[in-house]
């Protein structure tokens, strides 16, 4: 694929791939003979981790360790383990804060609701 049928596919900029492969948060993406980038199935796997990562809010410092991790072999099996297990609690706790948001929301969104009917706004 493209760089550009990429990008329309993940919803991404072009610099923005490019970013990510420059500091590391996704491994070298294939090339043509003629240097332009071409990506093939283990490097949209790569574009697809990180687009959802980054969608869960985890910092790109995070994923650069990781693939340096990854490209040192299988005996860091247990640092990346941890990595992913420490970016899963930040996800966790992140979804708290918008949980409790969301209720809050809820809870005034209903007053009001209820006020359209009856014409008082209470806030019990």
């Amino acid at each position: 694929m493209t760089i550009k049928e990429v990008c329309e596919k993940y919803n991404l900029k072009p610099d923005t791939l490019r970013y990510y492969e420059r500091v590391g948060v996704i491994p070298e993406v294939t090339r043509t003979g003629g240097g332009i980038r071409d990506y093939q199935e283990e490097d949209i796997k790569w574009v697809e981790i990180a687009v959802c990562m980054r969608d869960a809010g985890v910092p790109i410092e995070m994923l650069i360790e990781y693939v340096k991790l990854f490209k040192q072999g299988d005996e860091t099996f247990e640092a990346r383990a941890n990595l992913l297990k420490e970016a899963r609690a930040r996800i966790v706790e992140a979804r708290k804060k918008y949980d409790t948001a969301l209720e809050r929301l809820d809870y005034k969104i209903s007053r009001y609701e209820l006020a359209m009917k009856t014409g008082v706004l209470t806030w019990e």
